[in-house]
């Protein structure tokens, strides 16, 4: 039985699907005007660990995945007005990355990836049908959704209307009824992308997007929706509002899921600090997407993560000596229970990860590869990172671990100082310790600097 924290709900609950042979599950997805920056990797590692999770227990046949791209937004026409390039240009580029990126982080793409511009005609569709049920009314070449029509407003967030009011930049309009009440459909001029609509030439505000991609995709009702926490408010909140108005009370996601936020090295992530990257930029950097993918899988998804370069050089040493375990031997027919059990429990991806060094300790090498796999860990298309052409590690641990003997007992350690600098120059980490010397290979490793060392 699988475990699952609801936000709706404000309690974990047995995850009941609507259809066990249909699981659906929709999770938001990236405005495409520019690359993903690593907070935006961790709901995809979070929810492709749940879309692999849900795929092992009902059949990778019966379990649907959409998340979506939103490929008309304000900050897309400002990038081309700024580049002169067109915006399906700039979408597409974008997309492309976004898969090249998401892809080096061993997530699965999704069943279906919808893009709002191909589903235009459904949010009219939604629009007209809120407007006919007094939800939503038009206004000025708007069309806005009516908050105080819906009684169950802020729930999700658990936020009264006055505290939403407070803690959010509400834009203030003339033709708006309720300072809350939120844009469905808004006019676009003559150098903006834009359709014709009963309310005039325009597009769709950014919250119906999600909730008429999800309605066409999935129906009234589905199993899961999820997102990182700042989606929340009011992205999610105005989801529930719309498509319960519309279509009952009962309707829309059963589960709401929401991952934390990302930190690097204990601070918020900012451009002013220096310390704002993207996945790419990371990747460049010589961190493997493995690597990447085990820190973000070291902490459980409703705690806010801290990326650090120590983290990341002790999933890669971790990653390194699996590998070397795993390397040729056929991983066993099914995952290990306790590595399932603990995804089951609410997707605890570290009391995973504790259970694979577990296997690792007692040698189960196949049982460690199969688990590991149902992580996305150890996947064979993903090793090659963690291949260190003809140089051999252990042979080196043995050489520097004679030289060290021998210098314990004359008390020269000139040549030991010769062979860990000629390691750390090659971009090995040395450790010592009075139980031996271990060496792994970091992130800027690099072999052909140990040719000839002898």
């Amino acid at each position: 039985m699988i475990k699952l924290y609801n936000t709706k709900t404000r309690r974990k609950e047995d995850f009941v699907p609507i259809d066990e042979t249909d699981v659906r599950m929709y999770v938001c997805g990236p405005t495409v005007y520019d690359r993903a920056h690593i907070g935006n990797a961790r709901p995809v590692v979070v929810f492709d660990t749940l879309y692999r999770l849900l795929r092992h227990t009902y059949g990778a046949d019966h379990v649907s995945y959409a998340r979506n791209f939103t490929d008309v937004d304000d900050k897309i026409n400002a990038k081309a007005a700024e580049t002169g390039r067109s915006i399906r240009d700039i979408t597409d580029e974008t997309i492309g990355w976004y898969l090249d990126d998401m892809g080096a982080l061993g997530a699965l793409e999704p069943t279906v990836a919808p893009r709002a511009t191909e589903y235009i005609a459904e949010m009219i569709a939604m629009i007209s049908e809120l407007i006919e049920k007094g939800h939503a009314y038009a206004a000025e070449g708007h069309a806005l959704f009516d908050v105080n029509s819906y009684e169950k407003y802020g729930a999700l967030s658990g936020r009264s209307v006055d505290d939403m009011i407070a803690g959010a930049r509400v834009e203030i309009a003339p033709y708006k009824q309720n300072p809350m009440d939120f844009v469905l459909w808004k006019p676009s001029t003559g150098d903006q992308p834009g359709w014709d609509s009963p309310w005039g030439y325009g597009r769709p505000g950014w919250h119906i997007e999600c909730s008429a991609m999800a309605r066409a995709l999935f129906g009234d009702r589905f199993d899961i929706h999820g997102g990182g926490l700042d989606l929340q408010f009011p992205h999610h909140e105005n989801e529930i509002a719309q498509s319960c108005a519309c279509c009952g009370d009962d309707s829309f996601a059963n589960v709401w899921m929401h991952n934390e936020m990302l930190q690097v090295e204990g601070k918020k992530m900012s451009k002013s600090l220096g310390n704002f990257f993207s996945v790419r930029e990371l990747l460049d950097q010589g961190y493997a997407g493995e690597v990447i993918r085990f820190v973000y899988l070291s902490t459980h998804y409703s705690k806010p993560m801290d990326w650090t370069d120590k983290k990341a050089k002790e999933a890669e040493a971790t990653l390194r000596k699996w590998r070397a375990l795993t390397d040729g031997i056929e991983p066993s027919a099914s995952a290990a229970s306790t590595v399932v059990d603990a995804l089951a429990d609410d997707l605890n991806t570290a009391g995973a990860i504790a259970g694979l060094h577990e296997l690792a300790k007692t040698g189960d090498v196949a049982g460690l590869k199969a688990s590991a796999q149902l992580l996305g860990l150890l996947d064979e298309t993903m090793g090659d990172w963690a291949k260190i052409d003809d140089v051999d590690l252990s042979t080196l641990e043995t050489l520097i671990s004679i030289a060290r003997s021998s210098a314990m007992e004359s008390k020269d350690f000139s040549e030991v100082d010769r062979l860990k600098s000629a390691l750390l120059e090659a971009g090995v980490e040395v450790q010592m310790s009075k139980e031996g010397v271990v060496l792994s290979a970091g992130p800027n490793f690099d072999p052909s600097k140990l040719e000839g060392l002898k």
